[in-house]
This record gives structure tokens, C-alpha cells and sequence, in this order.
């Protein structure tokens, strides 16, 4: 969440809460069924069925809209009449913060619409591109068996997210930028804070200032002295030493929370469908496959926020300027209009145009650098342990609710053979 000082809404022009006549506002459906923590909630195939895109009330009193299905949810992340900036979004759940939402910081590209966006995007777009990550590739490996090796010396019980899921993602992405892997529990409770909805302005301030400090200081450190990684590298451009520390606190937060919830939630579900980790077990090959699978099947990045900067037409409505437009991206992967049998987790399907990593420009900059993790994660896991299974009941995972990325806090499993 941004912290910084708030632009209110109603001085750029752009509040409009009136709602469409005879269309009654809903509020955001988030019951799930008993015992599925992978399915979006019920109430959201209803809506994409029915009404795709409906009027929502917002709990600061606006009524904007809510999109389920997958077109809309393309065509209004791909539309520059639909902006980001966090000053000019309502957001659908209660929050820790009061008032409107305070500009995107320093660095922040979620926050930002062109051309600020697309001056940092050009300089970042060469750092991560599929050859350099498939370079990486061998050291992700290295790293991965390692920590396998970890879980067997201390099983036959570990937590996966501890064990597993958080190291992968979190040395890579401390390599990646030349972050001291030492601070990574630091900055994973730094950023669990920042992702919290129920984080009071308090905390969120507090956790970003002290990332920010230290991140300050490392990029002194690397226009000193650089080394060879990216943060060194982003220092030969014309960002400042504000810019600089703010990219640099946005990728690494990205980079440790995000695919380690994939790793995780990912292994849940595959233990919750057996025939899918032997498919994955049998045939190694299908991890390309698999890994967009279950990016599509799990969506954690579940909603996306627009506000539409001029009136739009839409679905044959007519969103008006100001108003916030909710997309359900988990809604729009499971919809039976793209993907037959949506509700099926299936690592042989071609889930190509998924929305797991977003659409248009704020698609996620490292989306390939979190493939080539979780295609040496995934298959690597359910070969060395064949007989991998939870460790305590599907309903006693707990689960990451009221944060911005979905996921488990924590997947106690164990392997071996079974005790009668």
C-alpha cells in the first residue's frame, strides 16, 4: 500500500457516484465454499454468468463496478482510459487506512500510468527478458535441490513455506539485485505488512521507512562501488537516488512475496489433486504446461482496480469518469467462455492468455524470472518426494485472507510411509 501524502479524489474532476438507475449495487462477494480454498467465491461465476458487470459498492460510499469476465477483465486492463494511480482508486474491502489513497511512492510502477510508467518499464524491460532468466535458470536449480536437500534432513514433517517455497524465490531475487540474502526475513516481514489490508497507517509507514532506509543505503553503497547485479547496473542510469531505492523496495517486495505464495499454494493444490502431481511426477516434461495451469487455476493476484479517467462504454454500460472498476482476474481465469472445465486443475491444458501475471502494460515485469522458479520448483519437489501429502487436515491450512496476494501462511507437510 502506498504511504505517502494523499491527492484527495474529489480535486481532479473525476468523482462521479451516481449509479446507473435501476441497477442495485452488490458488495464484493468473498464467501468461499467449505473446504475449496481454491475456488473464487460462488457468487462471482453467478455475476460473470448473469451480469459481468455489475454495479459495487464500495465501503467508502462510492458505487463503481465489479468485472468478472475474461474479456472484460483484457479489455479494461488494456485500455489507457482506465488508470492506476492509486489517488484516483476506491478499493472494495475495508483497509487500515483512512481517507483517500495517497499517491503511488517514489518507484512504485503499480501506481503509475504513462509516460512515468513506461520510462521505468523501458529500463527494466532488458533486465528481464527470457534469455536472461533462462540463464538463471541453472543457479535456481543449484538452490532448489539444496533446499530439498534441507526438507529430507530435517523431515520427515517441515513447513513448505519455510522449508521451501520462501527460500527459492527470496535468494534469487536477493542475488538478482545485490540484497544480502541475511536481511530476507527483514524485508519478508517488511513486506507481509505492506500487503496486510488490516495494516493501520502506522505500520505500513513504519515497515516502508525501514525498507526504504535500508535500501537508501545499499544503492549509496553500489553507486560507490558496483558489483554485478542489477541495482549496480540501474545506477549507470539517469534514475536518482530516490527513484532508485523506491524501485528497488517494489521489486524486491514483488520478488519475495509472489512466487513464493505460487510455490506454496501451488504444492496445496497439487496434494489436493493427486492425479495431477503423478501427471506431473510421471512426466517432468509438462512443467511449462503446469506452471501456467496453476497460475490460472489459482489466480493469487485475485483483484485489479481501474478508475476510468473519461466516461467509457463498457459491456453496453457506460462507466463515467471517477469511477473505480474491480476486476476479479480469478473470476475471469475461470470462465467457460476461454477455458472449458474451468473449475479443473488439468497440467496437461494449454492455459494460454490467463490473466495470472495481469494484462496490458502493468503486466508483471518478472513473470518470466517466477517461471523459471516454479518450473525447477514444482516438478523437482514431487520427485524427490514421491509420498508427499499434508501433514494435518485440507481445513486446518491456514490461509493468507485479507492480504493482496492470496496464498498460505503456512503448509506443514510430510512424507513417507503412511502410519495406520
Amino acid at each position: 500500500m502506498p504511504h505517502e501524502s494523499a491527492t484527495p479524489l474529489s480535486t481532479t474532476g473525476f468523482q462521479d457516484d451516481t449509479p446507473v438507475a435501476g441497477a442495485e449495487p452488490i458488495r464484493l462477494p468473498v464467501e468461499r465454499s467449505s473446504g475449496c480454498p481454491f475456488d473464487p467465491p460462488a457468487e462471482m461465476a453467478r455475476l460473470r454468468a448473469e451480469q459481468p458487470l455489475a454495479r459495487l459498492s464500495f465501503p467508502d460510499g462510492h458505487v463503481g463496478w465489479l468485472a468478472t469476465s475474461h474479456s472484460l477483465a483484457r479489455a479494461v486492463f488494456s485500455d489507457a482510459r482506465f488508470s492506476s494511480r492509486y489517488e484516483y482508486l476506491h478499493l472494495p474491502f475495508e483497509t487500515g487506512y483512512s481517507g483517500e489513497l495517497p499517491v503511488a511512492p517514489v518507484g512504485d510502477m503499480t501506481g503509475m500510468d504513462a509516460p512515468e510508467h513506461t520510462r521505468y518499464r523501458r529500463l527494466l524491460a532488458g533486465k528481464f527478458t527470457v534469455r536472461r532468466m533462462a540463464f538463471l535458470g541453472e543457479r535456481i536449480e543449484r538452490i532448489t535441490a539444496e533446499h530439498l536437500d534441507g526438507m529430507e534432513r530435517q523431515g520427515p514433517t517441515v513447513d513448505l513455506v519455510k522449508a521451501f517455497a520462501q527460500p527459492i524465490p527470496a535468494l534469487t531475487i536477493c542475488e538478482l539485485l545485490g540484497v544480502p540474502y541475511d536481511e530476507h526475513d527483514f524485508f519478508q516481514e517488511s513486506t507481509a505488512t505492506v500487503m496486510s489490508h488490516g495494516s493501520t497507517q502506522e505500520e505500513l509507514a513504519v515497515a516502508l521507512t525501514a525498507m526504504h532506509e535500508y535500501l537508501r543505503q545499499l544503492v549509496l553503497a553500489k553507486r560507490a562501488a558496483p558489483t554485478d547485479d542489477l541495482l549496480s547496473d540501474l545506477t549507470r542510469s539517469d534514475l536518482t537516488d530516490e527513484e532508485l531505492t523506491g524501485l528497488a523496495v517494489f521489486l524486491l517486495g514483488a520478488g519475495l512475496d509472489t512466487t513464493a505464495n505460487m510455490i506454496s499454494f501451488g504444492t496445496f493444490a497439487l496434494l489436493s489433486n493427486p492425479s495431477q502431481f503423478a501427471a506431473l511426477r510421471a512426466d517432468p516434461g509438462i512443467a511449462d504446461q503446469a506452471v501456467e495451469e496453476l497460475m490460472r487455476y489459482l489466480t493469487i493476484a485475485q483483484l485489479g482496480a481501474r478508475s476510468a479517467l473519461e466516461d467509457v462504454e463498457l459491456a453496453g454500460q457506460v462507466v463515467r469518469a471517477g469511477e473505480t472498476v474491480i476486476v476479479s482476474t480469478e473470476a475471469a481465469n475461470r470462465d467457460p467462455e476461454r477455458y472449458p472445465d474451468p473449475d479443473v486443475l488439468d497440467l496437461r491444458r494449454k492455459a494460454t492468455g490467463h490473466l495470472g501475471f495481469g494484462h496490458g502494460i502493468h503486466q508483471c515485469l518478472g513473470q518470466q524470472l517466477a517461471r523459471v522458479e516454479m518450473r525447477a520448483a514444482f516438478p523437482a519437489l514431487v520427485s524427490r518426494f514421491p509420498t508427499l501429502r499434508l501433514a494435518v487436515p485440507a481445513d486446518e491450512v491456514p490461509l493468507r485472507t485479507g492480504m493482496n496476494i492470496f496464498g498460505v501462511h503456512r503448509l506443514p507437510v510430510t512424507w513417507g510411509p503412511e502410519r495406520r
